[in-house]
């Protein structure tokens, strides 16, 4: 739209060819839904963050996908906050987003600007047998294919992303979806993405997150998903926090990004990555 500022970052990466990208627009004071959601729409990609500044401090923060709102994403608010910290200088930062409050904090590494969001409390769910019958049916997997190790559970972080991990890495790139039928569950059971993973060893992660009800068959990189998945591994039992985990996403789309989830005893999931600008 004219006169409103639309910026474009990659999250999760230092190249404009790798990780998330996501439009940000860092005074949305004025807008309506409907003109957030059509700017949305017109960027086309997986989310545009809309910040608004607050008179008594920290920013009131709302996520758009091309086709509807989405609650919280994480790929978009490390972009925002990056791009803030380039217009205004890095520091700390609260986000009053639709799931709460998120702090955001942003430091200076070279010339790297990284951010690391704080999710807000996590939360683990069972998936309902039907629903994972449908969620499997819709996807091809076959129950035989998942890791025992790690039960299928729906993680929250902010939005809601059914964890569900392949036993090799084989099925996990082999991803190959009915992306109406999964939209369809996803939409009546309130999912954001799925987060689909593979547990390379006790620390290390690779993903893939299709997409359907923000219209993306898959993201490229997914903050609110890996905070999930970090808090449904403590939730668990299946880490010993504090630790460190590493989530390796985007490859198989040709945008390979690198997300660092810091899991604590307690509280919010902390998630970190760099963003880089791309052109307009």
């Amino acid at each position: 739209m004219a006169g409103v500022e639309v910026l474009r970052y990659a999250a999760f990466t230092t190249s404009p060819a790798g990780g998330n990208p996501a439009g940000v627009v860092l005074d949305a004071s004025g807008l309506s839904d409907a003109e957030m959601l059509r700017i949305a729409a017109e960027v086309g990609y997986s989310e545009t963050a809309f910040l608004v500044a607050r008179a008594a401090g920290g920013l009131d923060v709302r996520y758009f996908s091309p086709l509807a709102e989405v609650p919280f994403c994480g790929h978009a608010t490390i972009a925002a906050a990056v791009a803030w910290a380039r217009r205004f200088g890095p520091g700390d930062l609260v986000f009053h987003t639709r799931a709460g409050l998120v702090e955001v904090g942003t430091s200076v590494s070279g010339a790297e600007v990284v951010a690391t969001l704080t999710s807000v409390a996590p939360r683990v769910e069972p998936i309902a047998a039907g629903a994972l019958a449908e969620l499997l049916a819709a996807l091809g997997w076959a129950a035989s294919e998942l890791d025992p190790a790690l039960p299928p559970r729906v993680g929250y972080a902010g939005a809601f992303h059914p964890v569900v991990a392949a036993g090799s890495r084989e099925r996990l790139v082999a991803l190959d979806y009915d992306f109406d039928r999964l939209g369809a569950l996803m939409g009546r059971e309130g999912w954001t993405t799925i987060q689909l993973v593979w547990r390379a060893d006790a620390v290390t992660f690779h993903a893939r997150n299709p997409f359907p009800p923000g219209g993306v068959v898959e993201d490229p990189a997914t903050g609110a998903a890996a905070a999930a998945l970090g808090g449904y591994l403590r939730e668990l039992g299946l880490v010993s926090p504090p630790v460190r985990l590493t989530v390796f996403q985007g490859r198989e789309l040709g945008r390979p990004g690198v997300l660092t989830v810091d899991v604590a005893a307690r509280g919010g999931i902390a998630v970190s990555g760099p963003a880089v600008e791309l052109g307009s």
